[in-house]
């Protein structure tokens, strides 16, 4: 028995995509590229990162969408792949709370004095 019994004739399992549906995801995926290239030259502080991910995010959501052809498969198979972006979020937060309570930047600083080695005779 075949897993596809209710195929057209002739698309078996592919999902044919028009071209203008694939030449604008890939306009919208270099435009992104674009952003995150010029996204570095500029200075936002902590935003930074939060910028660049979520610039990351929207580009693997419209690859899982169009290329994975997600946007047309079981609801399932959507719930797995963005319940491992959630984990993967999950776990990069925990990241970076961790390394936040152990960065060298936390030492406080209470003596402004200098501290110099004696000079030997």
């Amino acid at each position: 028995m075949s897993a596809h019994e209710n195929a057209q004739e002739g698309y078996d399992f592919a999902h044919p995509l028009p071209l203008p549906l694939l030449a604008g995801t890939f306009l919208v995926l270099t435009l992104l590229t674009v952003l995150t290239v010029a996204q570095a030259s500029f200075n936002f502080g902590s935003l930074d990162v939060l910028i660049v991910m979520v610039i990351a995010t929207i580009k693997a959501v419209l690859v899982g969408a169009i290329f994975m052809h997600l946007a047309w498969d079981k609801p399932f198979n959507i719930i797995c792949f963005i319940g491992s972006f959630v984990f993967v979020g999950l776990f990069i937060m925990a990241t970076l709370f961790d390394s936040r309570q152990t960065a060298k930047d936390d030492i406080p600083v209470t003596d402004d004095a200098v501290v110099s080695a004696p000079a030997e005779l």
